[in-house]
Order: structure tokens, then C-alpha cells, then sequence
């Protein structure tokens, strides 16, 4: 049974969905999905939870995402990017390196973004970007964002190309008109390349093309373990009892010296005691939650020879 990660590139001109759909097809699986959403137009790293790993694309959801990407300046589309139709033009003031970083530096930390029409967020169950391509506009309220970093690559007369670390939730079509907008013109994404997820290396990414040849020679997918998604939540080790019991959903209770320290706000919030939870011989067994006096329940286990 195959339950893993695979970190596609994924390929200019397809879809998140449709990349994941070639990725399930040609592993034969029942569930796959991936994590983070990518344009059409944009390539870089998609990861796709397979099998029982979906389970875990939540916690994936809140790495921090590093893209690179060229604002094209003095023009603003539909969809923010080269895809959509001209809705603006303006022209673009002679730019120092100086005054751009600057304009740079005012987005970095955290601040509110409203999202993009063309997004696949939902008003009243429809994706808001099936509205927009009817020509609708409806109210976004802004969300928050973080931007870790922010830094120009290179530059010409009409366009930028600059690397952003961000949290999740960032929409780069929305930064580059931000920032296009700050410097005193339009602009939109010319091209957007994912380069990383947290936790994953890029180096371990694969294309469709080398998946396709692993598996016509008999090899098996190149997949990153599911634990290595969560590596950097805690782990509670279980004996054979415990792992039973877990599997059977039931609750644990430990003492404080046997659970690993989750700081001082444990069961404040769901996200601050989640936990890894592993049976002998470090079998992960999926994911619990560790509340007050020690009790650890499980919250997300994976099916047995998974």
C-alpha cells in the first residue's frame, strides 16, 4: 500500500488538479491530493499527500512557501498574472535599486492581504474565481499574512524579479500588484515558481516525466515518508499496549516526565498539542493530541499496514 509524499515539479500549463490526478492515475491509488494549490502558470514544487498521508495536508498547509517571481510593470490584468486580460495600463517612473528596496522592505512581517478574485476560495459554496470569469466582484475580507522575507533579484526598465518567503494564505499575484501599486505604477506576474515547502528539500523533488520512467523500469515512486511532514511537531513514543489502545481509540494518560515538553499553554489551543505518536520500532501510527493531566487521544491515526 503506498502512503507517502511526492514532491512533484509541477509543470507550466497544468493545473494543480490535473498533475494530481496523472500522479494517481499512474500509481493506481484510490486518494491523493495535493497540498497548496499552483496557477496553471506557475511551476515548482507541489507536494501530493498519497494514500493514507492525506490525512496530514493540513499540517503541510502551514509550512512557510519560498516563490520567485517577475513582476512585469506598467500593466494590470484580470487575473494578476499573464494569463488574464489588460484591464490597466500606466507608466512606469525610472526606478533606483535604492527606492525599490525600500518599497520592499514595507512588506515585510505581517500585515493583511485581500484575496484575488480569481482564487479558489468560496462565496456561497462557488470558487470565487468561477464568479470572476462571469464577471462578478464580490467583497473580500482581507486575512492576514506574513512575509519572512522579500528580496530583489534583478531588475530592468519594466520589470522585477524578486524571491518571497511566506507564510500561508500569501497570494504573490496580490503582492506584485501591491508592490507595483507602491512604486507608482501597475504591474502583474509575469512568471511564479515555487522554489520550496517546509519542511521539505527541493532537492527532492521529481517531474512527472521521471516518475513516469522510475515506474516504466519497475522502480518504485521517489516519496518522502509522511512522519517527515510533521517532523516538527513532538513525538510520543507507545509499547505495544498503548499502540493498541490508541488504534482502538482510546485515551492515555501519561506521566508529565514521559511526554516531551509542549510549553507551558498545553491544551490552550488543539494546534499546540498535537503530537506524533509511534508504536515499537518506530512505526508512525499518525497523529494525537495531548491534553491536560497527560491525556493523549487520538486525532488523526493511519489504517493499519498503511
Amino acid at each position: 500500500m503506498i502512503c507517502g509524499i511526492l514532491l512533484l515539479d509541477k509543470p507550466l500549463g497544468l493545473s494543480s488538479s490535473g498533475a494530481t490526478q496523472r500522479v494517481r492515475r499512474l500509481l493506481g491509488l484510490a486518494k491523493a491530493g495535493h497540498v497548496g494549490s499552483l496557477d496553471p502558470l506557475a511551476t515548482g514544487m507541489l507536494p501530493i499527500c498519497l494514500g493514507e498521508a492525506t490525512k496530514l495536508a493540513g499540517e503541510v498547509l502551514e509550512g512557510a512557501k519560498t516563490y520567485s517571481f517577475r513582476i512585469a510593470l506598467g500593466v494590470r490584468t484580470t487575473t494578476g498574472d499573464a494569463e488574464g486580460q489588460v484591464v490597466e495600463s500606466l507608466p512606469v517612473p525610472a526606478l533606483e535599486r535604492s527606492a525599490v528596496l525600500a518599497v520592499l522592505s514595507r512588506f515585510l512581517g505581517d500585515s493583511l492581504q485581500v484575496p484575488p478574485m480569481y482564487s479558489a476560495l468560496k462565496r456561497d459554496g462557488r470558487p470565487l474565481y468561477e464568479l470572476a470569469r462571469a464577471g462578478l466582484t464580490v467583497e473580500r475580507a482581507a486575512r492576514p499574512i506574513r512575509i519572512e522575507v522579500l528580496e530583489l533579484l534583478d531588475s530592468s526598465a519594466d520589470w522585477l524579479d524578486c524571491r518571497v518567503v511566506c507564510g500561508k494564505g500569501t497570494y504573490v499575484r496580490t503582492l506584485a500588484e501591491d508592490i507595483a501599486a507602491a512604486l507608482g505604477t501597475c504591474g502583474h506576474v509575469a512568471r511564479l515558481r515555487r522554489e520550496a515547502v517546509q519542511p521539505f528539500d527541493p532537492a527532492s523533488m521529481t517531474t512527472l516525466a521521471r516518475l513516469e520512467q522510475d515506474l516504466a523500469e519497475g522502480g518504485a515512486p521517489r516519496l518522502i515518508t509522511a512522519d517527515a511532514a510533521v517532523g516538527h511537531l513532538p513525538s510520543v513514543q507507545l509499547d505495544e499496549e498503548g499502540a493498541r489502545r490508541i488504534a482502538l481509540g482510546q485515551t492515555l494518560v501519561f506521566p508529565p516526565a514521559e511526554l516531551p515538553d509542549l510549553g507551558p499553554d498545553v491544551g490552550a489551543a488543539e494546534a499546540d498539542r498535537i503530537v506524533r505518536l509511534y508504536a515499537p520500532e518506530s512505526v508512525f501510527l499518525g497523529l494525537g493530541a495531548v491534553g491536560p493531566g497527560g491525556r493523549v487521544r487520538p486525532k488523526r491515526l493511519f489504517v493499519a499496514g498503511s
